[in-house]
């Protein structure tokens, strides 16, 4: 009788410690992980943004948006390694720091809303969202758009808005923007994008061709016909896809 009561009493005690696994938020120790990567990625190289490196709001931001679950894979591992992360179709979501980098670049308000022309599966768009009132992104592969919807809606994402298209037109409707990041390659920034842009916004995009390295560029909008723009880094990002149309 006595070894029946023990061997229950372990059985509970496993089925309990189960339960609790399954419980515990997933990949915190990696995603915290990531967030210190950034930071040390940042000092070594304080050309960029300075010792100071990314402020401690967009690192936030980062640390509460779940890398895995806007990937294939939803592995911890992979998502979270500094390094960038394909997901079909020939497209990736960019390495972490580069994603910080674009986003701090930004300058993102709280009041803000924001342009992102390459949804992908979501993930910058996700960060974008803890930063500013409204963030509307633009996807032009369909299957992507879907799945990156359905991603941000049950992630709670109430203040995304994704539409399917060709980014380089902008969306009007849902401007003029604050900010406006774009995610893809292209040898001249989109005038419609800089026409959607408020006075004060600034631009983030690589510039340059395909398949090689790019220009990491910053457009500010300092006046309704004037612009001045600087290179920050460079990078390798996805040729940006227009339609066939």
């Amino acid at each position: 009788m006595i070894m029946k009561i023990l061997l229950l009493l372990v059985l509970s005690m496993v089925v309990v410690a189960r339960e609790a696994t399954a419980q515990e938020p997933q990949c915190d120790r990696e995603r915290a992980a990531m967030v210190e990567t950034i930071r040390t990625y940042a000092r070594s190289d304080a050309s960029v943004l300075g010792r100071q490196g990314p402020s401690e709001r967009v690192l936030e931001a980062i640390g509460r948006t779940k890398r895995h679950l806007f990937i294939p894979e939803r592995s911890c591992s992979i998502a979270y390694a500094n390094k960038p992360v394909s997901i079909g179709h020939g497209q990736t979501i960019s390495q972490p720091f580069i994603v910080a980098l674009m986003t701090e670049l930004a300058e993102v308000a709280p009041d803000h809303v924001v342009l992102e022309v390459g949804t992908g599966s979501g993930y910058q768009a996700a960060i974008l969202a803890h930063l500013a009132r409204k963030v509307c992104t633009i996807e032009i592969i369909p299957s992507l758009a879907e799945t990156a919807t359905k991603t941000l809606r049950g992630l709670a994402y109430e203040n995304v808005s994704v539409r399917l298209g060709d980014g380089y037109a902008g969306w009007p409707e849902c401007g003029p923007f604050d900010a406006i990041v774009v995610t893809a390659a292209l040898g001249q920034v989109p005038p419609p994008l800089i026409e959607q842009l408020k006075v004060g916004g600034r631009l983030v995009m690589p510039v340059g061709s395909a398949y090689t390295s790019q220009q990491l560029t910053v457009v500010e909008k300092t006046a309704p016909d004037k612009t001045t723009s600087r290179a920050v880094a460079l990078v390798r990002f996805v040729p940006f896809t227009r339609s066939k149309e």
